[in-house]
């Protein structure tokens, strides 16, 4: 009987060295991932966001805003209101764990939070359709980016619309834009992203 209630015992002991050293290990871990989930807090999870889809035959053709081709691999091209969501904006569709970027906009998403999605061919395009969606920010765009590559463009009324709501957001002086518009270089831009 003596025996039987040592070794009872000692499996208790056991029992309560594992939990302590599971819960030291826990919280190691833990401390790592709470520092990252408060340096992202401003990221996070978007829910019930309006999603269209455009292909690259449609007016504006394969390039996107910054006149480079628009992209269907592993990060895929999206346009937006930039100044709902800012150019450079990465983010995943959760459902489809789609990897997204904003590199382009459009005339009829100004005003809306709207995304349109790249789609590779004309038959994936009309399969998405018009869907609401769960979307994870994975990285905020720059409104400051965005500023500057629709500087050049205030002549145009798209262009103009996105930059006075950017404007009001930020209170970036008018200045600083027409600073951009000055600058404005030679490379082709997107007739899909003009009015």
């Amino acid at each position: 009987m003596l025996q039987m209630s040592r070794s009872l015992n000692l499996t208790i002991v056991d029992a309560i060295g594992c939990v302590l050293v599971g819960c030291a290990e826990q919280s190691v871990v833990q401390k790592p991932l709470a520092a990252v989930e408060a340096a992202n807090s401003h990221l996070g999870r978007m829910p019930n966001v309006r999603t269209t889809a455009y292909t690259r035959i449609e007016k504006g053709g394969r390039r996107n805003a910054l006149g480079k081709y628009l992209s269907g691999r592993h990060v895929i091209s999206a346009a937006s209101d930039w100044s709902r969501f800012p150019l450079g904006t990465r983010f995943r569709i959760c459902s489809t764990r789609e990897e997204f970027i904003i590199d382009d906009y459009g005339t009829a998403l100004v005003g809306t939070s709207t995304i349109d999605l790249y789609k590779p061919t004309k038959l994936e395009m009309k399969r998405w359709g018009v869907r609401n969606v769960d979307i994870d920010i994975l990285q905020w765009g720059s409104e400051e980016q965005s500023l500057k590559v629709l500087g050049p463009r205030a002549k145009h009324q798209t262009p103009r619309r996105m930059i006075a709501a950017l404007q009001k957001k930020s209170v970036v002086p008018a200045s600083k834009v027409a600073s951009a518009s000055k600058e404005a270089s030679a490379r082709p831009s997107s007739s899909r992203t003009l009015d």
